[in-house]
């Protein structure tokens, strides 16, 4: 049984896919701030369905949380 993986207007989502950010994210650990709009291209589903993992502009292996996210 596979699990399907959502954004945030439910919209399901696959590896590879790029998304849109819908909320400006603070990144922990680093000053960077992710802003509203932001595109994050080729993500990777983890096991999570809540989950996804990415690189972002200037931040490497970030783990993004789908709610936050709708695809582009």
């Amino acid at each position: 049984m596979s699990i399907v993986v959502r954004d945030s207007n439910g919209t399901a989502l696959a590896d590879g896919d790029s998304v849109t950010l819908i909320k400006d994210l603070k990144v922990k650990g680093t000053s960077v701030t992710l802003k509203r709009g932001t595109l994050v291209k080729n993500i990777r589903l983890t096991d999570d369905p809540a989950e996804v993992e990415c690189n972002a502009e200037k931040v490497k292996g970030l783990v993004l949380r789908t709610e936050f996210l709708k695809k582009a």
